[in-house]
């Protein structure tokens, strides 16, 4: 009774095959398929910081396969790929008789489909399972095996298989699920990801880790018995643990904010066909210089909110359930108090590993109260969290810590200033948290940052760092209003030099000298650094930094001063390779240099040299002597930089650089508010920069700036700016033009004259 429907059958396949034969796609494409691969954003030194597109796809050649991944794949998916013509008789027969028995026009679970045919379904077919699509399949699959040799066809396969949580073939796979390359994997973990293809969200690890450990080691029994491993690796294998390390995104670098505008300026050049071009953008930054600034910011944002006290955990009365949608926020892991003890926590993080917070873990946290007022410090553990609540820990340099969100927001943007190579940018505590890019977004008044471009005008201007200003009273009238501006200090000094007045950012001299200047040509000045001339107040409060600059802005203006007076141009983008990895777009940056090579552009100078070398030796003297000297704890003597905080403190800045690098630190409220007591740019953005540069700037020589023809070196005293000795304690090495040197006085000691600044 069979034979009739069986009959019948075959004249169905006959009529399908004669109206479906010509209407087969053109199997010889294969051939030069290219994948949707996505859109990656790599540091310099080529890590990873981030990938855009719907599919993780890395495709490999069939040499970059391991053999014995090769032996898995087959075992879980077509013992037979290497003998087979593409079809698979007894399969098919399976599914051919399910069919009949079940009397529908729908396929059953048993499928029948090769490799090969696979291949057919994935490049060509929709995923339908009715007789026709399962007919248009062989008769692909053997249009493919006519084509195409083996090794070509499995190499398809294993590119183009969906592995679940985005991931599409084997080496996406082994990133994803492992963290590794393909070659690295063990056979265990090789056996797992071969399981996949059957049921990708079935037997993920990640989602449903008993089933994938079943699939796994009933593969391995297969390899085993089809004599591709052998005994010993089958029980090492089949004991090991999944071992996953779970990356749903690849990312080597956390470098979100840099990738993001990378991203967007590809987009808006190219369009979204970028997201599946396979293009690898490398950046101008490396990947460990990245991610020192990233922790830079963190560590300096955690320990201003240490500062001002805890406001408590993040809920009480908690189980480890809940944990589950309380997600790790910059290395913030969300954990469990589960024991109180005098001096210490134990703890149950989200992954459930267990940990414990010490006493030198806990001690900082004084109660947060009103108006930024704090307790007096804990004295016993059970005063600051208790069994049931949900709290945050961090692992720093001495262990593990309490710690909390904070609700203060900071940056670091730094870049080379002999070519504008962008060296790193954090554009607030968490990407995720905040995806607002303070370097870009949103200007901040500057405070006493904007000084050394007033003071560097007035040095162009006849001025020279030993000019005589008076620190006294001011006072304005604006019809019933009066401005009274004071110092920081509330005090006066009198006549005082240009550069003590900058390295103690006097305001009072400031206003006097932007007075003498006239603001039009302060502004015009401060223009050739790229400080935008409609940010800046055409009144008397710019000598204050009333103005408001992007970083980014700031950054390239400090640059100015680091490489001796020329303006660069801030890039972030290195080159641009293919898919194939061929150069397909390369940076071409102007560069300073006095004697640059053919074809490469020059920075122009926007600045003397004098000029630049002069403002350089007196923010050298902010670290030593000035508001910046939390800079000195780096241990390096070429640096150089200037601290700025705003009304209020209400922002909190430092612009500190070398001859190699520059770097701007800000801390503030995203709603400008007060920062509270103390909080001024040397304590809130000094640290964050002493973090960043110690690492960038370590190993690397000390180099200074050297003395351009046209200054000599002179001893002056610093109160009174005459010529002076050696031996006088007042006494120090000034720079001055030629023409402006003052008559020496007789040297009765050793002062040294070094045409090097530091």
């Amino acid at each position: 009774m069979v034979l009739f429907p069986f009959c019948g059958l075959l004249l169905i396949a006959s009529g399908i095959y004669i109206v479906l034969l010509p209407q087969l796609p053109d199997v010889a494409s294969l051939k030069h398929f290219q994948f949707k691969t996505p859109l990656q954003i790599l540091s310099r030194d080529g890590q990873l910081i981030a990938e855009y597109g719907d599919e993780h796809t890395t495709p490999l050649t069939y040499r970059q396969i391991p053999p014995m991944f090769i032996k898995a794949v087959t075992a879980a998916e077509d013992n037979h790929f290497f003998t087979h013509s593409g079809i698979d008789p007894r399969g098919l027969a399976r599914a051919t008789l399910e069919l009949i028995m079940h009397g529908g026009v729908h396929l059953g679970q048993s499928g029948g489909s090769t490799i090969t045919m696979q291949v057919a379904k994935n490049y060509f077919l929709s995923q339908e399972r009715t007789f026709a699509r399962k007919f248009t399949e062989i008769l692909l699959a053997h249009e493919i095996e006519q084509s195409l040799s083996k090794q070509e066809i499995l190499t398809l396969y294993v590119n183009k298989i969906f592995l679940g949580h985005r991931a599409y073939g084997i080496a996406a796979a082994a990133q994803v699920y492992f963290g590794k390359n393909i070659r690295d994997l063990s056979i265990d973990q090789m056996a797992l990801i071969a399981g996949l293809p059957k049921a990708p969200s079935r037997y993920n690890p990640v989602d449903n880790a008993p089933r994938a450990l079943e699939r796994r080691n009933w593969i391995l029994g297969r390899m085993r018995s089809l004599g591709s491993i052998t005994a010993a690796q089958y029980d090492r294998a089949v004991h090991a643990p999944l071992g996953l390390n779970y990356r749903g995104t690849v990312s080597e670098v956390n470098g979100l904010y840099l990738a993001e505008l990378v991203r967007d300026t590809l987009v808006k050049r190219y369009g979204e066909a970028v997201y599946t071009s396979g293009w690898k953008v490398y950046t101008t930054v490396e990947g460990n210089r990245q991610n020192a600034a990233n922790l830079a910011v963190r560590d300096g944002l955690i320990d201003y909110d240490h500062r001002h006290g805890y406001r408590g955990p993040e809920a009480r009365g908690a189980s480890l359930a809940d944990l589950a949608d309380t997600h790790v926020i910059n290395g913030m892991m969300p954990g469990l108090v589960t024991a109180v003890l005098p001096d210490h926590l134990a703890v149950t993080l989200r992954d459930g590993e267990n940990i414990v917070i010490p006493w030198s873990g806990l001690s900082w946290a004084r109660r947060a109260l009103a108006q930024g007022r704090v307790t007096y410090p804990p004295t016993r553990a059970d005063q600051v969290a208790q069994v049931g609540d949900i709290i945050r820990c961090v692992h720093r340099d001495h262990g593990w810590e309490l710690t909390e969100l904070p609700k203060v927001q900071g940056l670091l943007v730094a870049l080379d200033p002999r070519d504008g190579a962008l060296q790193g940018m954090v554009g607030g505590f968490d990407f995720f948290a905040s995806k607002f890019n303070r370097v870009l977004q949103g200007g901040r008044q500057v405070g006493s940052s904007l000084k050394p471009f007033i003071y560097a005008a007035a040095l162009d201007h006849g001025y020279t760092p030993a000019s005589m200003i008076n620190d006294g009273p001011l006072s304005f009238s604006f019809g019933d209003q009066v401005w009274q501006p004071q110092n920081d200090d509330g005090e006066f000094m009198g006549p005082i030099t240009l550069r003590r007045a900058l390295y103690l950012s006097r305001n009072l001299v400031s206003i006097r000298l932007l007075q003498n200047l006239g603001i039009a040509t302060a502004i015009d000045y401060c223009q050739r650094f790229g400080l935008p001339a409609d940010h800046m107040p055409r009144n008397l409060t710019l000598a204050l930094g009333s103005a408001d600059f992007l970083p980014l802005q700031m950054l390239t203006a400090y640059a100015t001063f680091a490489n001796g007076g020329h303006r660069i141009n801030p890039y972030f983008i290195d080159h641009i390779s293919d898919a194939h990895g061929k150069v397909i777009w390369r940076a071409h940056p102007v560069v300073v240099c006095t004697q640059c090579a053919a074809g490469t552009p020059a920075a122009p100078r926007v600045i003397p040299a004098n000029v630049a070398f002069e403002i350089n030796s007196i923010l050298h003297d902010v670290i030593v002597h000035g508001t910046g000297r939390g800079a000195l704890a780096i241990g390096r003597s070429d640096i150089a930089g200037k601290t700025g905080t705003t009304n209020e403190a209400r922002d909190a800045w430092f612009d500190g650089y070398s001859p190699t690098l520059v770097a701007v630190t800000w801390v503030g409220y995203d709603t400008p508010s007060p920062l509270g007591s103390g909080e001024f740019g040397g304590v809130a953005a000094v640290p964050i920069w002493n973090r960043f540069m110690a690492y960038a700037l370590n190993g690397q020589p000390q180099v200074g700036w050297s003395k351009p023809p046209g200054l000599n070196a002179v001893w002056l005293n610093k109160n009174t700016a005459q010529a002076t000795t050696a031996s006088d304690p007042d006494g120090y090495t000034e720079y001055l033009p030629a023409d402006k040197t003052p008559a020496a006085a007789p040297d009765t000691g050793a002062a040294a004259r070094n045409d090097q600044l530091f």
